[in-house]
């Protein structure tokens, strides 16, 4: 029996997915699993609770021994455990594949914004395909709100969409996306922008952020690079999925046009000016240029043959309705 025709059976409107992946961020479960249930059990939809614990770190001893203890006291919820740690993208990811409802939404293991507000934000995806937390008006420090408009300004500069708090972690979307979307490595905090790629409606519901959450985020220089390495990432595959030579064409183009002139430079002074061109570190430069620039096209070209040539079998669109 595959995992729909489980969905089918158990006739579950809405799956909850609990990731624990980051170290540094936990409340109490048994306190946290009561208020997540009493604001459940308030929407009257039949829904199941997955909990994701992602792998072994030792900082997860104590919440996977309370998981159990839920588990243990009666608590109809589902536990995956992870043999090592993959990252809360990959949590995510299984998380969804084990989950049979109808409608999913992933909540954060701690309290991000004010619990009563959930219960709207599902409501609201009756109106759209995905839903996302908006924490407004933010009650985060100065340095908090820089880096999150920097981020964000970084994200959606000159793209079609305009999000404003991708930071959280309270989203609830319908499971055709699912489909449509893959998500793996960190892109877990890209998800709606990935999802609007393929035409999907995606809103922002303004929610109220809990005062657990306004304390000074500064985080390791290494977490600021992966998450710029994930922004250019992301940004590609939004941009020149199936037209690569854009990208590589433009770029091979322009290092053509630097080598170009390079030449231009180098022929007048070997010529008018009679400078030798011998042990010239300019001229290696410019070949390098020129033969970079080649390079940089050619990939583009044969990403555009390849494209062609899968083009029936890449559908990176939806459907909303067809009326006959």
């Amino acid at each position: 029996m595959n995992q729909r025709s489980l969905s089918s059976d158990k006739n579950i409107e809405l799956s909850v997915v609990i990731p624990f992946s980051q170290a540094h961020r936990f409340d109490p479960v048994k306190e946290l699993y009561g208020m997540y249930k009493e604001m459940l059990e308030s929407t009257g939809l039949n829904y199941e609770v997955i909990f994701i614990i992602d792998g072994e770190r030792e900082a997860f001893k104590s919440k996977r021994k309370e998981i159990y203890k839920l588990k243990e006291a009666g608590e109809n919820i589902t536990i995956i455990k992870l043999a090592k740690w993959f990252g809360e993208g990959t949590a995510l990811s299984i998380g969804f594949e084990h989950s049979c409802g109808d409608n999913i939404l992933t909540l954060p293991p701690y309290e991000q914004i004010e619990i009563s507000d959930i219960p709207g934000l599902i409501d609201a995806l009756q109106k759209s395909d995905m839903v996302i937390g908006k924490r407004w008006p933010r009650l985060d420090s100065l340095l908090n709100r820089i880096q999150s408009k920097i981020f964000h300004y970084l994200i959606c500069f000159r793209g079609d969409f305009k999000f404003t708090d991708l930071g959280c972690n309270v989203r609830c979307f319908k499971r055709r996306i699912l489909e449509k979307v893959y998500i793996y490595g960190e892109q877990h905090l890209f998800l709606p922008i990935l999802v609007h790629r393929y035409g999907f409606k995606v809103l922002e519901y303004n929610v109220t952020q809990s005062k657990k959450d306004t304390f000074k985020k500064l985080y390791p220089p290494g977490t600021y690079l992966r998450r710029f390495l994930d922004l250019i990432s992301v940004f590609f595959l939004v941009k020149f999925t199936k037209k690569p030579l854009r990208f590589f064409g433009l770029a091979g183009v322009f290092t053509l046009f630097l080598g170009a002139l390079l030449s231009v430079y180098l022929f007048v002074e070997r010529i008018f000016l009679h400078v030798p061109l011998r042990n010239r570190p300019l001229l290696l430069l410019d070949l390098l240029l020129i033969v970079l620039g080649i390079q940089l096209f050619a990939i583009g070209l044969i990403g555009e043959i390849i494209i062609f040539t899968h083009a029936k079998e890449l559908k990176d669109y939806t459907i909303e309705k067809i009326i006959n």
